[in-house]
């Protein structure tokens, strides 16, 4: 496939140009000169060098100002929301003025959008109230409308969970726990719901080249776990303990409202998956970690 991708040198899209030698790729960065170890990449720094999407088999948008380790000030807030929604809607705008559109649209989304499920398992087919205080939910709801304006592709919004790899939110959680210093966040019984970056890679794949896969799809494993449970599966495989609790008026006081990233409970099953028989390499915590055990 001649693949348009946005966000190529983030933490999964890096992996994803990495794994699919068989495609060629066209990537939207903000990066002046970035490097790929892949012959097969063209990079461009804005689309309005692009008329139309007519020469593109499938985009993959998964553009977006992280999300995760910064106060959500006023400012933040803004960038976080106009990287996501502004590149989707001129994504929209190159479908709607192709004669020859791509024939899928994987655009990026996370499990946020589902707020805080609490105990209960939540799938793509659940019914989700919506917080109008919950800006991490109200982000996705938005994101994804913009997305569900391209009308004659298939669409599949891809809702990310954890990624465990190489990276992202684990090399953030990882000095901590390698020195003795981890221990689980607030009352240590909120849902995380997670996936390896080996599986998600292939989902996306999966769920690209699967003609009868569209809307929703959770990229989360099977069996999400509580912070606790996370919290010593991770110091198991770092060989450390993990006595150090961090109350949730610390995580407030440091990260503001984006602490409720970490103090939220989301219980999400990834059911589009599952009923499509996909197989995920690591489902279950214990087995993730063991194979990132080496980071």
């Amino acid at each position: 496939m001649n693949i348009l991708m946005t966000g190529g040198t983030g933490f999964i899209g890096r992996q994803l140009i990495a794994s699919g030698q068989q495609h060629t790729f066209t990537v939207l960065t903000r990066q002046s000169s970035p490097v790929f170890a892949s012959a097969n990449v063209k990079v461009i720094n804005t689309l309005q060098y692009l008329s139309d999407l007519n020469e593109f088999d499938a985009v993959i948008n998964l553009a977006g100002e992280p999300i995760v380790g910064r106060r959500w000030s006023d400012a933040q807030k803004q960038k976080i929301r106009a990287s996501r929604i502004q590149t989707t809607q001129q994504l929209v705008e190159l479908f709607e003025r192709s004669s020859s559109a791509p024939e899928v649209f994987l655009s990026g989304s996370a499990i946020g959008i589902y707020g805080d499920t609490g105990e209960q398992k939540v799938d793509e087919f659940s019914d989700i109230a919506h917080n109008q205080n919950d800006f991490a939910q109200t982000l996705c709801r938005d994101w994804e409308a913009e997305a569900c304006n391209v009308k004659n592709s298939r669409l599949v919004l891809l809702r990310t969970g954890i990624v465990l790899g190489d990276g992202g939110a684990l090399a953030q959680m990882l000095p901590a726990f390698k020195f003795g210093f981890g221990g689980p966040l607030a009352t240590g019984s909120q849902y995380m719901s997670w996936i390896h970056l080996q599986d998600i890679v292939t989902a996306i794949y999966y769920v690209l080249d699967a003609e009868d896969v569209s809307g929703s799809v959770n990229l989360v494993a099977p069996n999400p776990v509580t912070n606790a449970q996370f919290t010593k599966a991770l110091a198991k495989a770092c060989g450390r303990w993990a006595p150090f609790r961090v109350p949730k008026c610390a995580l407030k006081l440091l990260l503001g409202e984006s602490s409720q990233l970490l103090t939220d409970s989301q219980r999400i099953i990834p059911s589009q998956l599952l009923n499509n028989k996909f197989e995920f390499a690591y489902p279950n915590i214990d087995e993730a970690f063991s194979d990132l055990r080496s980071l």
